[in-house]
């Protein structure tokens, strides 16, 4: 039997607007298809893992305070979380987590919360704390050389600046910043993002995706995936998409 190990970063502080169904929506497509799934946490104070050794990593949003708190933790796996990029391991990051792999986040006190320094990317919160990007965001998304809309829910007050290879175009929301026509990052083996919602649980063709990536990897062969009912899932999201990009345009 096939299986994915996938390391989940930080449950107990980054897991805002159901981030943790992510991994409920990877284990259940894989299990659905035969695929073993073993999902293993880590948080402050447990031993260090091997990044290496896992499949996936997945971390999710959380505010300034959790970000400062677990970003003094996460620096001292720097070295190793580079090598499992460099190892092609899939990392997938949302909101505060893909903040946290730039060079820095400065809050709207102007406290700098160093990043890991991975990418060149970094975040800085405009001084107004009620000014925020928030609502519902379409993206369009270039997967496997096709496109593909992909649908959230964003809310930061981080404008993310220099992004040099954006997950997807903007048709509806705000992006890395306001009135943005670029949405996170996306590169290789890496998704950093803001849409939350959870993620995958709106797009199932998202989650395939990222499946696929892995056992390709893992078992070095070009792995043809099971087709899933996803007709409710599809329904739900033309009619959001209806509702939102026609209301845009």
């Amino acid at each position: 039997m096939k299986e994915l190990k996938i390391l989940y970063l930080y449950p107990d502080i980054l897991e805002l607007y159901g981030d943790f169904g992510n991994i409920q929506v990877l284990k259940y497509r894989l299990e659905k298809r035969g695929i073993n799934c073993i999902i293993e946490e880590y948080t402050i104070g447990d031993l260090e893992p091997n990044f290496c050794e896992y499949d996936l990593i997945f971390a999710g949003g959380g505010a300034d305070q959790e970000q400062s708190i677990l970003a003094k933790d996460l620096i001292h796996y720097k070295d190793n979380i580079r090598k499992a990029i460099d190892n092609n391991v899939f990392f997938l990051l949302i909101c505060g987590a893909y903040q946290l792999f730039g060079k820095y986040y400065k809050d709207v006190d102007g406290n700098i919360i160093p990043g890991l320094e991975v990418f060149d990317y970094y975040t800085e919160a405009i001084n107004d704390r009620k000014k925020r990007c928030i609502g519902n965001i379409v993206i369009d998304v270039t997967l496997n050389d096709l496109n593909t809309k992909v649908i959230g829910f964003e809310n930061h007050g981080g404008q993310t600046f220099n992004i040099s290879s954006p997950f997807g175009n903007v048709l509806y929301g705000n992006g890395n910043k306001f009135g943005d026509t670029q949405e996170g990052f996306f590169k290789d083996n890496v998704i950093g993002t803001y849409l939350h919602g959870p993620l995958l649980s709106k797009n199932p063709e998202l989650a395939d995706y990222i499946i696929k990536y892995c056992l390709d990897r893992k078992y070095n062969e070009n792995i043809i995936l099971e087709n899933l009912d996803d007709k409710f899932e599809n329904l739900c999201r033309e009619q959001l998409f209806n509702q939102f990009l026609s209301r845009h345009n």
